[in-house]
């Protein structure tokens, strides 16, 4: 099944990712993601975990196509 993420899941995602490149992930951002992750899980009625690794997979090794997206 896929998952569907939302442009605000990618962005705080992305923002994540390059704070972690950068030695510079704050807590706030790190829980915010979290949060946005839960809820969406929530809201969607999948698992975390799956709404997580789609996020991750998505953001750190993006598809061709998803890059033009």
């Amino acid at each position: 099944m896929a998952i569907d993420l939302t442009d605000e899941l990618i962005e705080w995602e992305t923002q994540a990712w390059s704070e972690m490149h950068a030695g510079t992930l704050s807590v706030e951002t790190a829980q915010k993601v979290h949060e946005l992750v839960v809820a969406h899980a929530a809201a969607t009625g999948q698992r975390r975990i799956d709404v997580e690794a789609a996020l991750k997979r998505r953001v750190r090794h993006p598809e061709p196509d998803d890059e033009a997206k």
